[in-house]
């Protein structure tokens, strides 16, 4: 109840006009308790009353609950609140009773530590991939005029961009974005546990979905880790999910979200023009240069999105291909229906 609208009526002894007192529930019920208590001189009276005698006792055992209930309500507020150091109370991991009863879920403390074996488990298949590209330069013609340019290639591949992927096959698939890989002359992939990049070959891309699979074969014969491709129509806005990539270099970096949207629609000015996305997912994850084609993992570590592209005039506003899609395009890209792992 709110404290106005609680009040107490009080009459003056002096014939003045009766005086409003707003109060609080727990000051209400004390203020009446002692009332009684209190002495009220009458006429006639100079003892005690028996009124007095025979409430005092309960005046005062009010007295005692208002305090007890003051101060227990502190320890607890320290107690949650973790006022005075140690540990954190158990209740905050498996929410309290009274959470319980209003339908309250408490955020579990275990998910930090779930969180780190999602990493632990999926970052060993996210690659990160460099496109070597022969730069080409334009010379004028010595002798002047027009159209007397002239195309002159250098003899070795330079690193024209890098981005990342991840294994959807233990026998070397990886998935990417075409942008990344686009108008590459060599493509190397850096996999964990191998110490020198791996050459891997284009299979397929689509620059409308912005999609590409590559392959490697693996130096030792082992199979590569791989990360299974999950239902993104199960996971729902404000779900955590995790993004692991290669940010400006800064290889198998993780970032933590949740997801903020789905069904986006963006276009991207590039060298072919406007590039329209459509039925994107949207995340605050942290995404940068060189997190493209990364995956976006859901809780259990499976990828519901590959990340592509960040707002870069905002903060928190990333983009990703949902696995849905990815799905849909793998017998496309590949020709054959992968075996998914």
């Amino acid at each position: 109840m709110n404290e106005r609208n609680l009040t107490d009526t009080q009459t003056t002894n002096d014939g003045r006009e009766p005086m409003t007192v707003y109060q609080s529930p727990l000051m209400a019920s004390y203020e009446k308790e002692m009332a009684g208590y209190r002495p009220q001189p009458s006429p006639g009276d100079v003892g005690p009353s028996k009124r007095r005698n025979g409430t005092s006792f309960a005046a005062y055992l009010t007295s005692f609950l208002v305090g007890a209930m003051l101060v227990g309500g502190f320890g607890y507020a320290a107690d949650r609140g973790n006022l005075f150091g140690g540990q954190a109370p158990a209740a905050e991991a498996s929410g309290s009773a009274s959470e319980a009863a209003a339908g309250i879920t408490a955020a579990s403390v275990k998910a930090k530590g779930d969180i780190a074996t999602v990493f632990e488990t999926a970052s060993p298949a996210v690659v990160k991939i460099e496109n070597y590209a022969v730069p080409t330069y334009s010379m004028r013609s010595p002798f002047g005029g027009r159209g007397g340019g002239q195309q002159r290639q250098a003899s070795e591949p330079v690193l024209a961009g890098s981005g990342t992927g991840f294994f959807f096959s233990t026998d070397g698939y990886i998935l990417t974005n075409e942008h990344v890989i686009a108008d590459a002359d060599e493509l190397k992939v850096t996999v964990e546990g191998y110490d020198e990049p791996l050459t891997a070959k284009l299979v397929g891309s689509n620059y409308e979905l912005d999609l590409a699979v590559l392959k490697v074969e693996s130096p030792d014969g082992q199979a590569f880790p791989a990360l299974e491709l999950g239902n993104v129509d199960q996971t729902s806005i404000g779900d955590w999910v995790i993004a692991i990539g290669n940010p400006y270099g800064l290889d198998h970096t993780m970032t933590l979200g949740v997801l903020s949207a789905k069904g986006r629609e963006i276009t991207i000015a590039d060298e072919q023009g406007d590039h329209t996305y459509r039925n994107l997912l949207q995340t605050d994850a942290s995404i940068n240069s060189g997190n493209s084609g990364g995956p976006l993992l859901n809780e259990r570590g499976e990828v519901v999105g590959m990340n592509t592209a960040v707002n870069s005039e905002a903060q928190g506003i990333g983009f990703a291909i949902p696995s849905s899609t990815i799905k849909e395009a793998l017998n496309e890209l590949m020709n054959v229906k992968p075996a998914v792992s």
